[in-house]
């Protein structure tokens, strides 16, 4: 079967656009990727992007959005799968995708947060849910065992988050998830993850964390 056209719509730093970016180096697809700019989208952005996020997959050139829908979709129109064959394997993958979600929007916030009063109370929500991640990991190196799935292609952008946040300001957030550290080190090692994102990503995002105005920000060399 024969792919169709795919172009893939993305912003630089965006973590559900590498998540995208992943699957699509791992099953070895063919596309082409476009930035924009959010704060200054085109005018044909709106046309396809019925939330007005990134990512979007153009197939040729008729829209999917959200990432999920975009990793499962690639998944399923190449050979082999990043899902398990076992449905219930497979069911608690998809539940664990959604932790991460929630894990990614505790580091967002995290790191964005104007609130002092807060910045303690989400420097914990990451560590706890870190932890809550440990304690169901099942020893790695990847989370379904020597096989890559789209779990890890999810949790690979958040890491390569994290890495950089603890660079900037160390606070050890996996002291109470020893399986984890290991688990992202093996990530962010992995060629896909590395080609994900622009050369650059590092210290664009950085930037993009100190410009911010956040609690975190300000205690940066503190």
């Amino acid at each position: 079967m024969s792919l169709p056209k795919l172009k893939l719509i993305s912003f630089s730093l965006c973590p559900f656009v590498q998540r995208s970016v992943i699957t699509l180096l791992e099953k070895e697809v063919p596309y082409e990727i476009e930035y924009i700019d959010l704060n200054n989208p085109p005018a044909w952005f709106h046309e396809v992007s019925p939330l007005e996020k990134v990512p979007v997959l153009l197939v040729d050139d008729q829209p999917l959005f959200e990432s999920m829908a975009i990793c499962e979709f690639l998944d399923e129109v190449t050979p082999g799968s990043l899902y398990p064959e076992d449905p219930f394997a497979r069911a608690k993958n998809r539940a664990w995708i959604e932790f991460g979600n929630e894990l990614l929007g505790a580091v967002f916030t995290y790191a964005n947060t104007p609130d002092e009063a807060t910045y303690k109370q989400n420097l914990m929500g990451v560590k706890d849910r870190l932890e809550t991640l440990d304690e169901f990991f099942e020893g790695g190196p990847y989370f379904n065992g020597d096989n890559f799935s789209l779990v890890d292609a999810v949790y690979a952008p958040i890491f390569r988050m994290l890495r950089c946040l603890e660079g900037m300001q160390a606070q050890d957030v996996y002291e109470d998830a020893p399986q984890i550290a290991p688990w992202a080190e093996t990530l962010l090692q992995r060629p896909s993850v590395i080609n994900a994102v622009q050369a650059s990503y590092n210290e664009d995002y950085c930037n993009r964390i100190q410009s911010s105005g956040s609690i975190f920000a300000q205690k940066i060399g503190v």
